[in-house]
C-alpha cells in the first residue's frame, strides 16, 4: 500500500524523543531510516552520507554476520540445512530469501536467529557514536518498527513509495516474478502503520532530484535543530 505524502519532506509526529534534550546538547542525533521493500531507503541513506551524516544500514551488518563459521553461520545453516548455501561455503541469500518468503514460519524462524545479534551491534555502535559528541548517524533498518526497536533511535524518518512501484522495482533488481514481490512486500508492516512513528517522511516516486530536495530539507531542519544552543 503507497502512501500519499502531501507534506513531502516535513515533521508528520510533533513529539520530541525522550533522549533528544541531552543529546541535542551534545549534538548529535542518531535516526533510524526505514520503509518498505524497494522504496529507495538506501538511495536516500546515500544522499544523506553525501551531506555529512555517517551510515549505517542493517542489512550490511546481517552480511558480516553471515559470514562462513560465524554463529549466525552455524544457525542458520542448523535450521535450514547446507542447500542454501553456494559452493565456497557462502550463504546464497538469494536461495535463503526464496525459502523464507514462501513460508512465514520459516521467515519467523530465520528473524529469531538474525535479529537479535543485529540490533545488539546496532545499539552499541548508536551508543558509542553518541559518545563522540557531535554529527548524525543514521540507522538503516527496515525492520526498525516490526522489531520494536524505535527506542534505539532519536528520530524516524519513513522512506515511502507506491506499491506498483515497490513491486517492479523488486521484479527488476531480483528477477523475480510479480507474486514474489508482492509477497515480500506483505512480509512488512504496510507503510502506513510505519508512516505512524515518522519524524519525517520521503516519498521516492519522482525523479532522484525531488529526492534529494525533500533529503535536503530534512538535513536542513537537522542542522538547525543541533545548532540551536542548549
Amino acid at each position: 500500500m503507497g502512501v500519499e505524502n502531501k507534506d513531502k519532506g516535513r515533521p508528520v509526529r510533533g513529539n520530541v524523543s525522550e533522549r533528544a534534550g541531552s543529546l541535542y546538547a551534545r549534538k548529535t542525533l542518531v535516526m533510524g531510516l526505514t520503509g518498505g521493500p524497494a522504496t529507495g531507503k538506501t538511495t536516500v541513506a546515500r544522499m544523506f552520507e553525501d551531506l555529512g551524516a555517517k551510515v549505517l544500514s542493517a542489512d550490511d551488518v546481517v552480511h558480516h554476520l553471515m559470514q562462513p563459521e560465524t554463529d549466525v553461520w552455524r544457525a542458520i545453516v542448523h535450521e535450514f540445512g547446507r542447500t542454501i548455501l553456494n559452493a565456497d561455503g557462502s550463504m546464497d541469500r538469494k536461495k535463503l530469501a526464496e525459502v523464507v518468503f514462501a513460508d512465514p514460519e520459516k521467515r519467523r524462524r530465520l528473524e529469531a536467529i538474525i535479529h537479535p545479534p543485529v540490533l545488539e551491534f546496532l545499539a552499541k555502535e548508536a551508543e558509542r557514536f553518541r559518545g563522540s559528541g557531535e554529527g548524525v548517524l543514521i540507522l538503516e533498518i527496515p525492520l526498525l518498527v516490526e522489531t520494536s526497536s524505535l527506542a534505539l533511535v532519536d528520530k524516524v524518518l519513513v522512506v515511502t513509495a507506491e506499491q506498483e512501484t515497490q513491486i517492479e522495482r523488486l521484479q527488476k533488481r531480483y528477477g523475480i516474478g510479480r507474486k514474489e514481490a508482492v509477497l515480500r512486500i506483505g512480509s512488512q508492516l504496510p507503510m502506513s502503520e510505519k508512516v505512524k512513528h515518522a519524524d519525517w517522511v520521503i516519498c521516492t516516486e519522482g525523479t532522484l532530484r525531488g529526492t534529494k530536495e525533500q533529503v535536503n530539507r530534512v538535513w536542513g531542519a537537522i542542522r538547525k535543530s543541533l545548532a540551536q544552543p542548549k
